[in-house]
């Protein structure tokens, strides 16, 4: 039985995701620094028949990684789809003019250090195996410039180019990587909340909207067919 890894496990496409691949018998670990959350998510998961564990961790403390990943391995055997997701705090989010060296370093700590150190991690397994995947999830803001959301923007701008490259080298060897990039706010998720109670968190946007349940058939897309190295969806739209 194989074992999907949600790492940022959320209650919109990290947690629709989960259940897509338990759906198809995947075991499933939630990874979150919101133990009480994930917890229930994995509870409501075993209702549901699907073998599920939570860990909890603070994906933005690299310092963490070795650790969770290791429980995640030693509990299931190993990782044989990792679904791995940036690490931004709203108060980081800054429009261009305002992102110093200071801000940008946090930025890059959580929007790419923390996905890369993850990756790390769990690549040799995947490698050794000679089969499984690394998807990740980006904000369209990683392909289109966006002046308010220049922070992870940028940010994610580095970790598309690593994910375009990784799913270069590593499709010889059997290992998928590919990127999820939403362009669209997520029902259900902790970011179409924020959206919903305060107007400066919308920076200008005006977004469609998405059911979780679409992006996780997007996540399963990337996974079965391993045809690209990224799926897009949605636009920004000011």
């Amino acid at each position: 039985m194989k074992t999907v890894a949600i790492f940022g496990a959320g209650p919109g496409a990290g947690f629709a995701t989960a259940r897509r691949f338990g759906r198809e018998g995947f075991r499933v670990a939630l990874v979150a620094r919101s133990g009480e959350r994930v917890a229930a998510f994995a509870k409501e998961l075993a209702g549901e028949g699907i073998e599920a564990e939570a860990f909890t961790a603070d994906l933005g403390d690299l310092d963490t990684h070795t650790r969770v990943v290791d429980a995640v391995t030693e509990r299931f055997g190993g990782i044989d789809v990792a679904v791995i997701n940036g690490f931004l705090p709203y108060e980081a989010i800054r429009p261009i003019l305002d992102l110093d060296v200071e801000a940008m370093r946090d930025v890059l700590r959580g929007t790419v250090l923390a996905p890369m150190s993850l990756t790390r991690l769990i690549l040799p397994g995947l490698r050794e195996k000679g089969d499984g995947a690394l998807l990740y999830g980006l904000g369209l803001s990683a392909k289109t410039p966006a002046p308010p959301l220049a922070a992870p923007g940028s940010g994610q701008a580095g970790l598309r180019n690593y994910i375009h490259n990784l799913h270069t080298v590593l499709a010889p060897e059997g290992v998928y990587a590919g990127a999820l990039t939403i362009g669209k706010l997520v029902q259900g998720s902790d970011a179409q909340v924020l959206f919903d109670r305060s107007v400066e968190a919308r920076h200008g946007f005006d977004p469609e909207r998405v059911e979780p349940e679409e992006l996780a058939e997007r996540y399963w897309e990337l996974y079965t067919r391993r045809e690209r190295a990224e799926i897009t969806v949605g636009e920004l739209v000011a």
